[in-house]
């Protein structure tokens, strides 16, 4: 075993120095122009993918050059157990991965943190270790794509593909990759067996291999909506791209000025004064805002939405939040030494991480700071109630306004700009429904408050977000919300389409949200009035699953498996539907059946 295992280090030696060697002149040219841990997510993202096509590569490279059946036969033809021969071709291959991915990204981690003035935190750290183990899953996903059967080996890679849009955070990702890392380790060796081709045995390995590549019939079957959607857009007739939106629905109102949008809500409404303000809002101005601010920081989180810094032009000093010690640490710009760290009102710790937000603020989860320069110190301006997200901030008339996951808060603008203390909202208005489906909210100006309204359509055009609608409000000057108007919007995707994803298997459609979502804490674009599946999608998924359930059938006829097997198999399908069927033809190949002898050779025979 240990003979295997260096001889596969010295097979691939130089390939990994080689890696290693142009990463760490990449990564340190990268670090001399931009800081590596000051970037937005979509940088990591593309960073990740390099990585996880690096350790794809390696595997598929790897096993594939012993899958032939004389390099296999020879490799399995040891006095050891198959296991152990695969632990030392995969513990090869992870150290040849830690070589080439991870000691590139400590040593820029170590120069960055010893030679320069720049924020180093834990997290970057972890950043690191993230991308190993995300080039190992990659890894064992390809050992396992080129041995497995083909028919189904590739459904490996859609765990990975998961991995990238997860939204877990901080330890949570860790924790993700390393529960997907014993998945994939676990695939692999039930594949590592003398007939390639033969299917898993015993319930633990079918169910391995089998609950994997459900998931990927699913997604099989989503990416062939996306299909049916791009020759949809190309006929001109998908909601997003005809030249006139159906009126009354989500995309007229979404698209909508202003003013059309205030006019379309009054239209039904029954209140005294709606003809009045109908008239009004085709002369006045319109202040729209929303929920612009998505996704802000949690602590420990590994990547940036966006840069977790900014500069005071008048210092010239670069101030870049650290999440260690919960405060902004600066350097020089001029000669990029350490200039001391910035608190909240002095030098006390952030409740929450900061980041740069509009109108020149910091924004963090609960509140909003402002910058003073001239005293360099950081001003707490407003802060959000318990349980309360900040989602959104701007300007109306001489109003501040800012946007939480519950409420919107009316400020004076004028203290703001001339006061330092926090400020105290001068109406709150309750959102008048989840601020996941929120979209827009248009607000005018009234003697005597505001008319406004809020538009609920972000998912409307799927299983997730609820059913398209227009809430008016009328608020005074004291902050009483009075409704003037709701409008329920048509929609503009039919049910057999809204529910695409969810009746091919509500099952599996229920289990990968859970598992996106997982470790990733209350995100608020996520909370959405999700409303029950009507009844059509109802039937149309319990007809699937029949379908499912007599495919299967039909199928175990003509395979060898155990009866306990056919009768998981169906419950399978039953419950699972159409990924089970499709699952269950890939994993079992037909029984095979001698030709009859024609009567003609008998009867010469």
């Amino acid at each position: 075993m240990w003979d295997l295992f260096k001889a596969e280090l010295l097979r691939f030696r130089a390939w990994a120095i080689a890696y290693a060697a142009v990463q760490l002149v990449v990564l340190g040219f990268m670090s001399r122009v931009v800081d590596l841990a000051q970037q937005p997510y979509v940088v990591y993202q593309v960073i990740g993918i390099v990585y996880a096509v690096s350790g794809l590569l390696l595997g598929l490279y790897q096993m594939g050059g012993y899958r032939r059946p004389n390099a296999w036969l020879n490799l399995l033809h040891r006095p050891l157990p198959h296991w152990r021969v695969a632990l030392a071709l995969v513990g090869a291959g992870a150290l040849l991965l830690a070589i080439a991915v991870l000691l590139p990204l400590l040593l820029v981690a170590a120069w960055q943190e010893w030679m320069t003035a720049r924020v180093l935190d834990l997290r970057h750290l972890l950043l690191a270790g993230s991308g190993l183990l995300l080039a190992l899953c990659a890894y064992l996903a390809g050992g396992y794509a080129m041995l497995a059967d083909k028919r189904y080996g590739w459904s490996a890679l859609v765990l990975v593909f998961g991995l990238l849009i997860a939204r877990a955070t901080g330890l949570g990702a860790i924790a993700l990759q390393w529960y997907l890392l014993v998945v994939l380790a676990a695939m692999l060796l039930i594949a590592f067996k003398p007939d390639l081709s033969a299917p898993p045995r015993g319930a633990a390995a079918i169910l391995l291999v089998a609950i994997p590549l459900q998931f990927a019939m699913w997604f099989a079957l989503v990416i062939v909506g996306f299909g049916v959607e791009f020759v949809w857009i190309a006929q001109g007739s998908h909601p997003n791209n005809m030249a006139v939106a159906p009126p009354g629905g989500e995309k007229e109102s979404e698209f909508a000025e202003g003013k059309d949008l205030m006019r379309m809500g009054l239209a039904g409404s029954r209140d005294p004064q709606a003809e009045l303000w109908r008239e009004q809002a085709q002369i006045s101005e319109i202040y729209a805002t929303g929920p612009g601010i998505r996704g802000l920081p949690q602590r420990h989180q590994l990547t940036n939405r966006v840069p977790m810094e900014f500069d005071d032009e008048a210092r010239r000093v670069r101030w870049v939040f650290s999440h260690d010690s919960m405060r902004f640490e600066g350097y020089s710009l001029v000669d990029k030494g350490a200039v001391g760290s910035l608190g909240v009102d002095g030098n006390a710790a952030f409740p929450q991480p900061a980041q740069p937000g509009p109108e020149g603020l910091l924004v963090a989860r609960d509140a909003v700071y402002q910058y003073d320069s001239d005293e360099r110190r950081v001003l707490p301006r407003a802060r959000l109630p318990r349980g309360e997200m900040l989602t959104g901030i701007d300007k109306a008339g001489d109003s501040a306004l800012v946007l939480s996951n519950r409420a919107l808060y009316f400020y004076d603008l004028r203290e703001l700009d001339n006061d330092d203390s926090v400020l105290k909202p001068r109406q709150r208005v309750a959102l008048p429904g989840r601020s996941g489906d929120l979209v827009r909210i248009d607000l005018m100006e009234l003697l005597d408050g505001y008319l406004i309204s809020f538009l609920f359509t972000f998912s409307s055009h799927n299983a997730e977000g609820a059913l398209p609608y227009q809430q008016l409000l009328h608020v005074d000057e004291a902050g009483r919300a009075t409704p003037v108007a709701r409008r329920a919007l048509s929609l503009d995707y039919p049910i057999a389409w809204r529910y695409q994803n969810w009746y091919a298997s509500p099952l599996l459609y229920r289990a990968q949200k859970a598992w996106l979502d997982l470790y990733s804490g209350y995100v608020p674009g996520r909370d959405m009035a999700t409303p029950p599946v009507p009844r059509t999608a109802l039937w149309i998924a319990a007809v699937l699953s029949l379908l499912s359930v007599l495919g299967a059938l039909w199928r175990l006829s003509r395979i060898a498996v155990s009866g306990p097997a056919r009768m998981a198999w169906l419950a399978a399908c039953a419950a699972i539907g159409l990924p089970a069927l499709m699952s269950l033809w890939l994993m079992y190949r037909p029984r095979e059946t001698l030709d009859e002898v024609p009567s003609a050779q008998a009867a010469m025979a």
